[in-house]
């Protein structure tokens, strides 16, 4: 039996399907994390007033801690008690440090419900906290 190499001239092109389920992967990802980001401020949650201030955007990954004027703690759609609070928290510092942290409070909530998720955020060194507001809205 006699084995001969043919030489054949294959030319390795660029493989476009692959490619395609990459794109259509990260676009779901980026329509997903919208949603969810959305759906965080639908929450029922009448912010405070502030003359000052830029809208900053959107970071990746910030986590939306919403308090209602009761002291309910909110996030993700869940209700959480402080230590639970505490251990979400927890587990998400431990996995991203710098972990960014936005505060949503109503504007009736009583100053000690925020100093408490304020002193967890410390406790676990949670630097990067902002507050969330509204615009004033002035008719001229």
């Amino acid at each position: 039996m006699k084995f001969t190499a043919k030489s054949q001239d294959v030319q390795q092109g660029f493989q476009l399907a692959p490619m395609i389920d990459v794109i259509f992967l990260l676009l779901c990802f980026f329509v997903a994390t919208q949603i969810f980001s959305q759906w965080e401020t639908e929450i029922d949650v009448k912010l405070p007033t502030a003359e000052s201030g830029d809208i900053p955007g959107r970071l990746p990954g910030e986590i939306i801690l919403n308090i209602r004027s009761d002291g309910t703690m909110i996030v993700n759609r869940q209700t959480l008690s402080l230590s639970d609070l505490s251990n979400l928290l927890r587990q998400i510092v431990g996995l991203f440090p710098g972990q960014p942290v936005v505060i949503r409070a109503d504007r009736e909530t009583q100053y000690e419900h925020i100093i408490r998720v304020l002193d967890v955020c410390r406790k676990l060194d949670i630097w990067n906290v902002s507050f969330a507001t509204t615009e004033v809205i002035t008719t001229e």
